[in-house]
């Protein structure tokens, strides 16, 4: 059998090997050694900090929540443009396709002559 463990003064734990249940512990008191006001008051204190670290996180994930459904909403929104974007620009493709290429090869025929000229007036 374990010793008792001490905690404060005035507590003590120790096993219960006497219901045979080796996850119980019992707690002994001794009101001789013990402030109750000072432990209730010390209670107290970590439990308004704990409760206002929860307050804390509550407020935060809330911040963070509507920052996360304000970007979902940008990205909607920008997904929603480019869309469009890209419907008008294929539009506009089938509509001038044909008059694009045909721009592409006068392009290609005037580089052409540009070199052919250049090419007849350097060799004089």
């Amino acid at each position: 059998m374990a010793g008792p463990y001490r905690s404060r003064e005035g507590l003590s734990t120790r096993s219960a090997a006497v219901s045979g249940k080796s996850d119980e512990i019992q707690l002994r008191i001794d009101p001789m050694h013990v402030d109750f006001d000072e432990e209730v008051f010390g209670l107290r204190k970590q439990v308004r900090q704990l409760r206002n670290v929860a307050q804390e996180i509550e407020s935060e994930a809330k911040y963070q929540n509507d920052f996360l459904n304000q970007l979902q909403m940008t990205l909607i929104n920008a997904q929603a443009g480019v869309k469009n974007n890209m419907r008008r620009l294929n539009k506009s493709i089938i509509r001038e396709g044909s008059n694009h290429v045909m721009h592409v090869v006068l392009f290609a025929l005037l580089c052409f002559f540009v070199v052919y000229l250049w090419s007849k007036i350097s060799r004089r």
